[in-house]
């Protein structure tokens, strides 16, 4: 595991998703490994910490979590731009190395058999909390997070730090058509007067 990957408190890891990044949507059963990007994506709450994610039944990725009953969310950056887009817009059903076309280089933290993608900015290690009914009629999977890390030089001490970090770490946020944008500046409002 890179030196710079560090873990994350559980009950501040929902912060590495409340800014509402596209994420990479990663899963494994029975050897059979898979990434994709997804846009749909929320923190849902705080304790213990629970995430959603919308997966399509069309998607090579759904049944990997459906049998191993275990995904990961990361926090694709700027550098991985081109990863992000590619995994998003090729499907393993159709082009079987689709990891291997897009540069995607995967590593595992002990205790868990979930494939993470090399590079990103945080990750979420999420257990399925079977809903079937959301899960069928919506492809909407809801996921408590048992582990999580962040690139120190990003996140530490329970906060991203954008602004200070090399620009190639910071958040992708997906438009359309292939645009996305990186996060931008911190504009601070002045707390002073908050109840």
């Amino acid at each position: 595991m890179d030196q710079h990957i560090k873990p994350v408190e559980l009950e501040k890891s929902y912060r590495l998703l409340n800014h509402g990044p596209t994420v990479l949507v990663s899963a494994a059963h029975d050897g059979v490994e898979n990434v994709m990007s997804a846009a749909w994506s929320c923190a849902l709450d705080f304790s213990p910490p629970k995430v959603t994610v919308v997966l399509d039944k069309a998607t090579a990725t759904r049944p990997l979590v459906e049998q191993s009953g275990y995904f990961a969310l990361q926090v694709p950056n700027v550098s991985q731009v081109q990863l992000t887009y590619d995994v998003g817009h090729t499907s393993a059903i159709d082009t079987p190395d689709k990891l291997a076309k897009a540069g995607v280089q995967l590593f595992r933290v002990d205790g868990y058999d979930v494939p993470l993608v090399s590079g990103s900015s945080a990750w979420l290690v999420c257990k399925v909390i079977p809903e079937p009914r959301n899960e069928q009629v919506y492809d909407l999977f809801i996921g408590e997070v048992v582990a999580a890390y962040a690139d120190e030089r990003v996140f530490s001490n329970g906060h991203w730090h954008f602004e200070s970090a090399d620009p190639g770490l910071r958040s992708l946020h997906y438009i359309a058509g292939g645009t996305f944008y990186a996060i931008g500046d911190a504009v601070v409002a002045d707390t002073s007067n908050a109840n």
